[in-house]
């Protein structure tokens, strides 16, 4: 990420905990284990991540000085961190159904990270939404089980994007569908590509699939005209012009999916992706199929039954509706000014 941000014109620092991207090949595609992705949360982000996280970022905010610490809702090092240093900070949800991380999973490794840190027990963990949280997900795409905290405020964080690639305009016209497994379990998806890519290519216009920077796009072999095969491009440039997306059902994904009102094929490995997908079925603006077993048939008979019952884009274009009358982001940097003002909690009013 520091590339990106740097790139954008902003001071990026090195924040501790080693990277989950290995540039390389795919590795197997692994059945969906809730216990294994538990454990995931607690031992590793809960656990030596959020160690390595609150040491640098503490490193980080005494050298630098800032007046508010932002981090993403899985980040717990860094809260730590601003905690031990009595600053305010404001949590991002990144998780679209907002169910993935239950307290009492957490709370032993994060209350003994406090500890080490010379901070008192925090048996209801109420520093994760002590101050402010921002939530770029309308409400509707929250599992109604694990409703949001007091201090929960919604913005829209996509902007449309007016510009389409020169490349995208030269493939010509008809439908478009966009294929992508996401920024880290793309290296994790086995042969998925192939098999989404076998049933997609006879779908009616044109195929967009990418890999991410880590893969290379060679390794897909030779495709027909049809299918565009990049590492990267900004989604913004591909949505508002595609008819179906299918994906991983990563946060990410889905919620640029619905700000442009697409349907979606979903096919959740493992984090936040199954519980997406459990309220994309809900909501009616998906179909689900299991990655591991989906067979190019499969994949194809659900792309053609989203393309080709309403209720699907029905249901996505309801949500983008949703999406489009939320504020800016400028709504978020007004609250973070106002979380450095009076340094205090700021309750939401709806």
């Amino acid at each position: 990420m520091r590339p990106i941000v740097e790139e954008m014109g902003f001071r990026a620092f090195p924040s501790g905990g080693a990277t989950l991207l290995e540039a390389g090949e795919r590795k197997p595609l692994l059945q969906f284990d809730p216990q294994r992705e538990a454990r995931a949360v607690r031992m590793t982000f809960a656990g030596r991540v959020a160690r390595e996280r609150a040491d640098s970022v503490l490193a980080i905010c005494t050298e630098w000085s800032p007046d508010v610490v932002v981090r993403d809702e899985i980040d717990f090092g860094s809260v730590v961190a601003a905690e031990r240093l009595g600053l305010p900070h404001t949590s991002v949800l990144c998780i679209a159904s907002g169910s993935f991380v239950p307290n009492d999973l957490v709370i032993e490794p994060l209350n003994y990270l406090r500890a080490s840190h010379g901070l008192p027990p925090d048996p209801g963990l109420a520093m994760l939404d002590r101050y402010l949280v921002l939530s770029p997900f309308p409400a509707s795409l929250r599992d109604p089980a694990a409703p949001a905290s007091p201090n929960t405020h919604l913005f829209r964080s996509m902007e449309p994007e007016e510009s389409t690639p020169d490349w995208l305009r030269e493939a010509g016209d008809g439908p478009l569908t966009y294929l992508t497994l996401g920024t880290i379990f793309n290296q994790e998806s086995g042969d998925l590509f192939e098999r989404a890519l076998a049933a997609l290519r006879n779908l009616p216009g044109r195929v967009v699939v990418t890999l991410g920077r880590e893969l290379d796009t060679r390794a897909l072999g030779r495709q027909p005209a049809n299918v565009l095969a990049r590492s990267y491009v900004p989604q913004s440039q591909i949505l508002p012009h595609c008819g179906l997306v299918v994906s991983h059902a990563g946060s990410g994904s889905v919620l640029g999916a619905l700000s442009h009102g697409v349907p979606m094929v979903l096919l959740p490995m493992g984090a936040d992706q199954v519980l997406n997908a459990t309220r994309a079925e809900q909501l009616r603006f998906a179909e689900v199929l299991d990655p591991a077993a989906a067979t190019p048939a499969a994949i194809g008979i659900a792309a053609e039954r989203v393309l080709t019952h309403p209720i699907y884009r029905q249901s996505a274009e309801r949500i983008q509706r949703e999406i489009s009358a939320l504020p800016g982001p400028e709504h978020a940097a007004t609250l973070l000014e106002r979380l450095h003002r009076e340094r205090a909690a700021v309750p939401s009013t709806s």
